[in-house]
């Protein structure tokens, strides 16, 4: 994954970050505020004036992740990822609530659950889920473990929403996962 800052912000990007305060500072459970932040940015995914050029601009050999807004207490970020076809992240959880909402294409999810065992705990996938354009999620730690992949054959951009400063942390992952996977699930 590559990072980059944003060389501007938006008009509408400012709105909508000044919705997600409005969610995000009445201290509610991480999981509703994750669904009430998903209201908000539901309406601006694939607004033409939501990212600049250059917030669009994808990397050919990883992921590209753009910081377009890090709250200065620190409680909240907003990132768009851009995907290449066939790109994808390793199975993570992550540090804080989420939301991801598909600005542009379709993105592809595998959801995982830990299933303890004999000997080390397995990884079971839970749930395949394709996103398309104008579409969210959210979720909240723990049980969020997951791996998405741009699998259609043209660039997507997805928005992010984080319940934590990725500008300072560098990324939204908390853990990755090398456990293997049980294929008869």
């Amino acid at each position: 994954m590559t990072t980059t800052t944003p060389a501007c912000t938006t008009a509408r990007m400012a709105a909508l970050v000044s919705e997600i305060r409005t969610v995000v500072d009445r201290g509610l459970a991480p999981d509703l505020t994750a669904y009430l932040v998903g209201e908000r940015l539901a309406p601006h995914l694939g607004a033409p004036d939501l990212l600049s050029e250059a917030q669009r601009e994808g990397d050919p050999d990883h992921y590209r992740q753009h910081i377009l807004h890090a709250e200065s207490d620190g409680s909240f970020s907003v990132v768009a990822l851009v995907w290449m076809p066939g790109q994808e992240t390793c199975i993570h959880d992550h540090v804080s609530w989420c939301v991801a909402g598909v600005h542009q294409g379709q993105e592809s999810e595998r959801r995982y659950r830990l299933a303890p065992g004999a000997g080390p705990a397995l990884l079971v996938p839970t749930e395949d889920v394709v996103n398309a354009q104008g579409e969210v999620c959210g979720f909240a730690p723990p049980g969020d473990i997951h791996k998405v992949r741009n699998s259609c054959s043209s660039k997507a951009i997805s928005v992010h929403v984080y319940g934590a400063d990725v500008a300072r942390l560098g990324t939204s992952i908390r853990r990755v996962y090398t456990q293997p996977v049980d294929s008869s699930a």
